[in-house]
């Protein structure tokens, strides 16, 4: 057998893994062990061989730990992503509520049914708020490519050179994480 830099055939036979040595590498130990003892060897050979069996038995329920360990990380990681989302959607079940019981009411006036949609929007944004989500300012605001997507350049002289002229749509970050940029027109002036 050949030698791994300096490390023990025993420890060479051991799967970089960890795991317990191949069988055929317990029957070569086995079989170096087993040889007819010398006389005055056989108590030290018995004290080896109760060694072995402890060492190779702790082997063996270490690997078995670690194995068990490792699962039960990984199915507590899939729980977490399995339930991240629980308290978020449960922040949004009242505005899901309000809207059912808007599309319900019915012989609402047109002005009532717009107060009622703009509470539910505000319910929305408070909800979204608590939840770490915030809108980018962008209409006024000068174009900054890390917010902002421009859709369009328009020429005026009435706003500022990269200046944002108009939002088509709202961009929101998530504390600091950007969850999408602000689709805006952007001033090109060219005094």
């Amino acid at each position: 057998m050949v030698r791994n830099s300096g490390r023990s055939e025993t420890e060479a036979q051991l799967d970089v893994e960890h795991e317990l040595p191949a069988p055929d590498a317990i029957d070569d130990v086995t079989a170096a062990v087993a040889q007819p003892p010398v006389s005055g060897e056989s108590s030290e050979l018995q004290k080896l061989r109760a060694e072995r069996d402890t060492l190779v038995d702790r082997l063996a329920r270490l690997q078995a730990e670690f194995e068990n360990a490792r699962k039960r990380a990984a199915r507590e990681q899939q729980d977490f992503r399995d339930y991240a989302l629980a308290d978020s959607i449960r922040a949004l079940l009242p505005i899901l509520d309000s809207f059912e019981r808007a599309l319900q009411a019915g012989g609402v006036q047109g002005a009532d049914f717009r107060g009622g949609v703009e509470l539910i929007y505000k319910q929305l944004q408070g909800a979204l708020g608590k939840l770490g989500v915030r809108p980018i300012p962008a209409k006024g605001e000068t174009f900054d490519p890390h917010l902002h997507e421009a859709v369009e350049m328009v020429e005026t002289t009435e706003a500022g050179d990269h200046q944002i002229v108009e939002e088509l749509q709202r961009g929101y970050k998530l504390k600091e994480r950007l969850l999408r940029p602000a689709m805006v027109k952007v001033a090109h002036n060219s005094k």
